[in-house]
């Protein structure tokens, strides 16, 4: 009877850790799969709409009627058509104008206000961070009967500035911008703020040069939202203006499609071109529009 070896001692080895059994790991392949074939009907289902206006702006009229999704002959002169013969390069400037002009108010006030209900003590602090937070609850339909008969009697719209200023004004300050800069300046240190005022600087160049540059990230979130609204709005700016030369790209385009009646490679144009700048400003912002929305979820 021979002795037992080392290697009848030791006890069988577990298994090695480095993923999870084989049914396993193929239930998280088929999970990935189907993820990711939800996820690129989505994208199709997205872009679809995208896509077709594109392609049916490169047909000429004949090539409208065709069922083909692709257009047969490409042709630029629908694009030529719009950009001479309407009206669209001014669209184009009053919507950048009144979308610049509102960010940048709503940039500098709306952090000012919420630095101020962030780091300042005062009676009816609270209660006023209320009263801008409920106006949130309003819906913009209730408001614009007030707007306008604001507007009608100061007679804004009867001049260059006037109109411009009658566009601009409901959006020239936000509530939801108040509140998304008070999150963002109450996490500041206050003892960075007090050494500060200690060192002799001003209280506004406490928050121009020390708090602003901290809360860059909420600005540029609130920056992009708000340029993107602006551009998109179409309610306000369709009622207000009556005057063809004050009117916006998104209400200039909704009278072009009335105006140009059947020709539809000239609508889908006017509206490809309407899309550039959105597109822009998401290809090159595209990080700070997702912190964006995560962080206005932690901060809330």
């Amino acid at each position: 009877m021979t002795a037992p070896g080392l290697t009848d001692l030791v006890p069988d080895s577990p298994p090695e850790s480095g993923g999870p059994p084989p049914a396993r790991r193929g239930r998280l392949d088929l999970k990935t799969a189907l993820a990711y074939l939800l996820l690129t009907l989505g994208v199709v289902v997205t872009l679809f709409p995208f896509a077709w206006m594109v392609l049916t702006s490169l047909k000429g009229f004949q090539e409208l009627f065709n069922l083909s999704f692709l257009p047969q002959d490409p042709t630029l002169d629908n694009y030529k058509q719009v950009l001479t013969q309407t009206k669209f390069l001014t669209w184009f400037g009053n919507s950048l104008l009144i979308a610049a002009i509102t960010t940048l108010s709503v940039l500098f006030f709306d952090s000012l206000v919420g630095y101020t209900l962030a780091k300042f003590d005062f009676p009816g602090k609270n209660l006023i961070f209320l009263l801008i937070l409920s106006t949130l609850m309003i819906p913009t339909e209730m408001l614009v009967i007030p707007w306008f008969v604001g507007v009608s009697d100061l007679q804004l719209a009867k001049s260059v500035p006037g109109a411009y200023f009658a566009i601009m004004f409901p959006g020239l300050m936000s509530a939801f911008g108040v509140f998304l800069m008070r999150q963002f300046f109450e996490s500041l240190p206050t003892d960075l703020l007090e050494a500060a005022r200690i060192d002799g600087m001003s209280e506004f160049g406490i928050f121009w040069k020390i708090a602003m540059p901290l809360v860059s990230p909420a600005l540029a979130s609130l920056g992009i939202f708000t340029f993107l609204g602006n551009w998109n709005a179409f309610l306000w700016p369709l009622i207000v203006i009556q005057q063809p030369q004050f009117r916006t790209l998104p209400v200039g385009t909704a009278l072009f499609n009335g105006e140009a009646g059947t020709q539809w490679g000239l609508i889908m144009a006017a509206s490809s071109l309407a899309v550039i700048p959105v597109l822009i400003v998401f290809a090159i912002f595209q990080k700070q529009i997702i912190d964006g929305i995560v962080l206005t979820g932690m901060k809330g």
